[in-house]
């Protein structure tokens, strides 16, 4: 390691905080970190950040370093950027970041024909249901729903995600006609749960077209989107889902669409996020790769579920 990649490991180190989480993070031994830093201070002649068996803290020296090493990153980060928009064909490694469904239903596809069509680009996914720092963290481009707050990113709308309610043939059976809010409200029914997250309030509009929230009678939480769509299955649930959550359950009369007369607010819109406006070609063309699978138009996602168009005031 030459002597801006150990300025640049102190960048990373002050940003996650730790050398466990950057020896985690590169999948190294947290020594190998330690040493590289110890390096770096004694090639500056000064100490760079103050140990302590719980923490780790920069000096003015180290504050002072970890400037040089932003402006450092982002002048290598331009440079390569520039460098890559000038090629004929993409090359390099491309970094994505998606959430875990997302990223197995399609990013994973656009992936797979991405590097048939370009075979010289190395490509790494990282599937992560938490929100990850692309700019931070090195990504070049990540998929999430929700433009995003930084203005520093930009962001290209992928596809809307509109949301629907689902119950099996079963549950309608045993528990009747679903016609109301206070009868949708009283029902047990499955969401999503997560740390700091839970998913049990959704929005929809009145006859005045004002918006209101409805609250489902959460009798099962689960931390992973495909369980929720499985326990409606499963006949002792409803469930609140999202179009792109539906696979061939509503075809095969596993689940059936109810209070299909609701005007639904949508769940929110998809979008490819990345750090520059001027994205190197490699970014690009894999948004271009990934639209191709999702539509232009509806996303392919909808055609699972018949007449969606007609349903919830779609």
């Amino acid at each position: 390691m030459d002597f801006s990649n150990r300025l640049l490991l102190l960048l990373e180190v002050t940003e996650l905080g730790s050398f466990t989480n950057v020896a985690e993070q590169r999948n190294l031994d947290r020594s190998v970190i330690s040493k590289q830093i110890s390096r770096l201070e004694e090639e500056l002649g000064v100490r760079l950040l103050n140990r302590t068996t719980r923490s780790l803290s920069l000096t003015a020296a180290g504050n002072e370093m970890v400037s040089q090493a932003k402006l450092l990153r982002e002048l290598l980060s331009n440079t390569q950027r520039l460098a890559q928009n000038y090629h004929s064909e993409p090359r390099g490694t491309l970094r994505i970041t998606s959430s875990m469904m997302f990223g197995r239903q399609y990013v994973q596809q656009a992936v797979s024909l991405f590097q048939e069509k370009y075979p010289e680009v190395k490509c790494e996914l990282r599937l992560e249901d938490r929100m990850v720092d692309i700019i931070q963290e090195g990504f070049d481009i990540g998929f999430r729903i929700g433009k995003p707050k930084s203005s520093s990113l930009i962001s290209r709308k992928i596809a809307r995600s509109r949301l629907l309610i689902v119950a099996s043939p079963d549950f309608i059976q045993q528990h009747g006609e679903i016609n109301s809010i206070d009868r949708l409200e009283a029902l047990p029914a499955t969401v999503y749960s997560a740390p700091g997250l839970l998913i049990d309030k959704f929005r929809y509009f009145d006859e005045n077209q004002t918006e209101q929230l409805f609250q489902l009678n959460a009798a099962y939480r689960v931390n992973d989107v495909e369980m929720v769509v499985k326990s409606a299955v499963a006949g002792n649930t409803l469930a609140v889902v999202t179009a792109q959550m539906i696979g061939n359950e509503i075809l095969e009369g596993k689940l059936v669409p109810v209070m299909t007369h609701l005007n639904m607010a949508d769940f929110g819109v998809f979008y490819a996020v990345y750090p520059h406006r001027d994205a190197p070609i490699k970014t690009k063309l894999f948004i271009e790769v990934l639209k191709s699978i999702i539509g232009d138009e509806l996303p392919v996602w909808e055609k699972n579920i018949p007449n969606f168009e007609q349903l919830y005031m779609g």
